[in-house]
């Protein structure tokens, strides 16, 4: 683990803010004034550049997202398995009734078995 970036996954954060900022309905822009993270940090981050903390810190919050889950370090207490994370946001959707969301969540399970990494 490089000294660096302690464990920390910038570009699946980065993706996983997009998808919210998407799903929003925002601009870059927007997330920049209403967040006061300069245009240029996140524009460095789209090219695999990190944040800053107080810049992680104030996305992670507008966007509702724990950046300590996309820490993978030795250290790292293990959590609930995504799978079940997924299943959780899906079934408490606001925007989906329940139907949709188990529509949703056995199209993500069918993929996520296929595609996981088995243990050995």
């Amino acid at each position: 683990m490089s000294s660096e970036n302690k464990g920390f996954n910038g570009d699946a954060f980065y993706h996983v803010l997009e998808t919210a900022v998407t799903a929003r309905g925002r601009t870059w822009k927007q997330v920049s004034a209403e967040t006061g993270v300069s245009a240029s940090t996140l524009a460095r981050m789209a090219q695999g550049r990190r944040p800053d903390a107080a810049s992680l810190a104030a996305l992670s919050a507008w966007a509702g997202i724990n950046p300590s889950d996309f820490v993978n370090a030795p250290y790292k207490v293990s959590g609930p398995e995504a799978i079940t994370q997924i299943s959780t946001l899906l079934r408490t959707d606001p925007n989906l009734d329940a139907q949709s969301a188990e529509a949703v969540e056995t199209i993500i399970k069918a993929a996520y078995e296929r595609l996981r990494k088995t243990e050995k």
